[in-house]
């Protein structure tokens, strides 16, 4: 196990990542964009990812497992329904989507490679963790489930 495997939340990963986007955006090239469009496209954006990060939460409520990406030996139920039809990660996809967002009110072009490193520190150090921890957990279920549903969208 990496010791950064499940030792950062993922709000505060994507915190650092929207931190370090805005300090980007300072220096490089910036898009000639309206503050109202910029304004418009980022609350789009968000509330998408407000839906998902809620559908997400709402279903593991409702199956009466943990949310808590720290501790995912946790988890008493593999939830498949809901918005985890669609994405075995809704909550990571929100959070994507408000560093989405953020791209776009920053309207810069640095700030773009922050959700990408996001995607890219989350698959790593939270999902394959988890997956690992899952596919121990339900089996057959979970290889099922993985075989049919996609990561992230």
């Amino acid at each position: 196990m990496h010791p950064l495997e499940h030792r950062i939340p993922p709000p505060v990963v994507a915190l650092i990542v929207a931190a370090a986007m805005w300090m980007n955006s300072i220096s490089g090239p910036k898009l000639d964009l309206p503050f109202e469009v910029r304004i418009a496209m980022a609350l789009v954006i968000a509330a998408v990812g407000v839906a998902f990060d809620l559908l997400g939460f709402l279903a593991f409520r409702k199956a009466r497992t943990t949310i808590n990406p720290l501790k995912p030996q946790n988890t008493s139920a593999l939830v498949t329904t809901g918005v985890y039809r669609y994405s075995r990660n809704p909550m990571y996809v929100g959070l994507v989507c408000f560093l989405l967002a953020w791209t776009a009110f920053l309207a810069a072009l640095w700030p773009l490679a922050g959700p990408i490193l996001f995607v890219f520190y989350i698959n790593r150090f939270q999902i394959e963790p988890e997956e690992r921890l899952l596919a121990k957990r339900f089996g057959e279920e979970f290889s099922s489930y993985r075989a049919r549903v996609r990561r992230w969208l």
